[in-house]
């Protein structure tokens, strides 16, 4: 069966095809109430469905904003991802989710389609890498700007567009003296990959404040930024310093997300630690999943959806268009996985 066409629900409604195109693409030169009426219940009637492209020529927008995020199984991009949808709907925009498997190339054709479907704005939410150019992304990004397009960053800024900062390096500093104010004195960090910026900034917080208060031994072992990550690092910990149950000296764990230290939890449970009896056990960004965590998890807390919904605001808001950044604190929570064991 052919589509309807324009043509055909123009002439049941006894109009101009230029008028029933200004009608059903939602043109702003609109028709009086009542020939716009006509030409509505024309297209429903005959089962129109409008043509987007014609549409977006018709608004000067797709009414479309593209999200592009490392990974949307994990809890912490989820999160944003609500925020996103929730600000965007608000705006009278749909989100178009795209993932990248914390792959910088495919990041980057993620963006190139973004542009060229003429999204309203691109949010890309995900830490940068250490050792990757940014220049080609950035040069995208650009490219996209100069075509009237908004681009805001949730992680580490880029040159030129607007930015949620996350404080992770002052969160995970905060911490580190929370937990040595508890009583910790023996600490290691499950660091994830070396060369995510969010990751080594995490490290580099915990550690120096660490290190301020007079505690310099502290054992590392690096993974992947993932469940699975956390489960192989808290392996490798139980190997390197040789964890038994009942040891005499505790020992608490910050891993760089809650991810990890949720996988961590899993494989000292396999070797018979006790969180927190045996070995203690902190992560970061406080994801909703945690509500379901035995025991609680201690974790510095990210105002997750927030950071989707100010994303939006940055592109999208009042005022928005020239480059901004704002910096986005978290709280540290104290829970039941850091009690320290009595003696």
């Amino acid at each position: 069966m052919a589509a309807v066409t324009l043509e055909e629900v123009a002439r049941a409604a006894g109009v101009s095809l230029a008028t029933a195109s200004r009608v059903v693409n939602g043109s702003v030169r609109s028709p009086r109430p009542e020939v716009a009426e006509r030409v509505q219940q024309a297209a429903l009637k005959l089962g129109y469905v409008a043509n987007a492209q014609a549409q977006a020529l018709a608004k000067a927008s797709t009414q479309l904003i593209g999200l592009v995020v490392h990974d949307i199984a994990d809890p912490y991009f989820s999160s944003i991802a609500r925020g996103v949808q929730l600000a965007a709907r608000q705006k009278g925009r749909q989100v178009l989710l795209a993932t990248t498997d914390r792959d910088p190339d495919i990041e980057h054709q993620t963006v190139r389609a973004f542009a060229a479907h003429r999204t309203d704005a691109i949010v890309l939410a995900g830490s940068r890498w250490s050792t990757v150019d940014d220049g080609p992304i950035r040069d995208e990004l650009e490219r996209y700007r100069n075509h009237g397009g908004r681009v805001a960053i949730i992680g580490q800024p880029v040159p030129g567009a607007s930015a949620v900062v996350p404080e992770n390096a002052a969160g995970a500093g905060a911490l580190a003296r929370a937990l040595i104010a508890e009583g910790h004195r023996r600490f290691a960090v499950l660091a994830g990959p070396e060369t995510l910026v969010t990751a080594s900034d995490r490290t580099r917080g915990f550690v120096d404040a660490a290190t301020e208060q007079g505690i310099f031994d502290i054992d590392m072992v690096f993974g992947e930024f993932t469940r699975d990550g956390g489960f192989e690092a808290g392996g490798k910990l139980i190997e390197k310093l040789g964890l038994s149950p009942g040891s005499a000296s505790p020992l608490c764990v910050f891993a760089v997300n809650d991810v990890m230290a949720i996988g961590a939890i899993a494989a000292f449970r396999e070797a018979n630690l006790r969180v927190p009896d045996d070995i203690q056990v902190a992560g970061f960004d406080d994801i909703p999943t945690l509500r379901d965590s035995v025991p609680p998890l201690t974790t510095v807390r990210l105002p997750l959806a927030e950071l989707g919904e100010r994303a939006i605001e940055l592109t999208l808001g009042d005022g928005a268009g020239q480059p901004a950044a704002i910096s986005v604190s978290g709280e540290v929570v104290l829970r039941e996985s850091t009690r320290l064991p009595e003696r």
